[in-house]
């Protein structure tokens, strides 16, 4: 007969090995925050659409990888995902209103729905664009009408919110409010376009309107501001639909400006910021920039490093590029999916195996979203070329769709988890 001491030895062992095992059984067992790799804006947590996560699958199944759950009540619209822990955060609309919604990421259950604005109907299909930012206890929002909110994150109550057009004298642009708001500190960043500032910073705790750059006064595009340091002063490089522009973060003041007179239409992707230089990219013809930033007395200097062949690479409308080590690859209207030499702008390949699409990045893989099936397509972050490693389609299409309108919600990549979108639906798939 086993002794106390070994009967509690025995259980103690179960105990350890059972412990170890849950994980292992349970594949959507939640993520320890030690270990997570969240992706809590726009662009992710870097600003850059280039998810640090590894281990993730180098290539797919013929039918695509697995699909964990499908959501149906994100609603109209094509704001991305905000992923923090076991939640979700996106914006839809129900024709009335737009509203932030949070999902939990293990089963894709609705866990609330608040409204923060009047629905605004546009001829490519009405619903937000904007992507909401997620920072500690808060979750900030702009709906389509120039609505930004703030809300608690675990039940979405209101603490404070602010009108970009009644209260900051903001003039909506054509297509609507698009831009996502970008949390820096204690300042939530947001373009309301106008006379009174193009930019403006509101505190994070009350909205409270902490400066206007003055000295900007630019009509508001629909790109979303970039945080990053030139010559030891912090400061937001944003695209309006004149230029590309530096103000700084303490207090707004115009640190430099590029005026780019291609601008029209809609000037829509965000900026891309590594070391000194600004990557700028819109499409109808405008093509991409590189701006090499130096300091310059109590301002920097922007000087232009692409030629005209460079700049005619990539005319991207609002599909969104990312760059991997020395190049940058997205969609171009000139030539279809293409890899650009960062420096230089020399042109490494262009292929047109998937239709137009938006873009991002995890673990050295593309993963390009097409607008018009919905197809997702794996391929290596290589300038060597354009090689699958995988392409599914998702299993169904919204039937609120405008005609008009495409797939445009950008993938991504959390916490060992592919995210697509078609308006009212979420998909989810495991790619760990």
């Amino acid at each position: 007969m086993k002794t106390k001491m070994q009967l509690f030895g025995s259980v103690l062992l179960l105990g350890i090995l059972t412990t170890a095992l849950v994980p292992l059984l349970d594949a959507r067992a939640p993520v320890p925050k030690s270990t997570r790799l969240d992706w809590p804006q726009w662009r992710g947590p870097n600003h850059d659409n280039v998810s640090t996560e590894t281990g993730l699958l180098k290539s797919w199944p013929e039918s695509g990888p697995k699909l964990l759950w499908t959501a149906t009540e994100a609603g109209l619209g094509y704001s991305g995902p905000a992923i923090v822990g076991d939640r979700l955060y996106t914006l839809g609309s129900d024709q009335s209103n737009d509203f932030v919604v949070a999902f939990d990421t293990q089963n894709g259950k609705k866990l609330w729905s608040t409204t923060i604005g009047t629905f605004v109907q546009n001829g490519w299909g009405g619903g937000p664009r904007s992507t909401p930012s997620v920072d500690g206890d808060h979750v900030y929002a702009l709906s389509s009408s120039g609505q930004l909110a703030c809300l608690t994150s675990d039940k979405g109550k209101r603490v404070w919110s602010e009108s970009l057009t009644k209260n900051l004298g903001g003039g909506k642009p054509n297509w609507n409010y698009s831009e996502s708001p970008l949390v820096d500190g204690n300042q939530v960043i947001c373009t309301p376009g106008g006379s009174r500032g193009t930019m403006a910073a509101l505190d994070k705790r009350t909205g409270r309107v902490l400066w206007r750059s003055k000295q900007l006064t630019d009509p508001a595009g629909y790109s979303s501001a970039v945080p990053f340091t030139v010559g030891g002063v912090r400061q937001y490089a944003q695209l309006t639909m004149k230029g590309v522009a530096g103000v700084a973060a303490k207090d707004g003041r115009l640190l430099w400006y590029y005026p780019n007179k291609k601008y029209r239409t809609a000037v829509i992707p965000s900026p891309i910021v590594y070391e000194n230089s600004v990557y700028a990219v819109a499409g109808y013809g405008a093509g991409a920039v590189l701006l090499n930033l130096t300091p310059s007395g109590k301002g920097i200097k922007a000087e232009q490093l692409y030629d005209e062949d460079a700049m005619r690479l990539m005319n991207n409308k609002h599909e969104g590029v990312v760059r991997v080590g020395d190049y940058v690859y997205g969609w171009s209207d000139n030539g279809g999916w293409t890899c650009q030499e960062w420096k230089t702008g020399k042109k490494m390949w262009q292929s047109r195996k998937l239709g137009r699409g938006a873009i991002t990045c995890a673990d050295g893989m593309l993963y390009c979203y097409s607008e018009d099936k919905g197809t997702c397509v794996l391929v290596p972050a290589s300038s060597d070329g354009w090689e699958e490693k995988g392409r599914f389609t998702i299993p169904q299409h919204s039937e609120q769709r405008s005609r008009r309108g495409g797939v445009w919600t950008h993938p991504v990549v959390a916490n060992g988890k592919l995210y697509l979108r078609d308006q009212e639906l979420i998909f989810c798939y495991e790619v760990k």
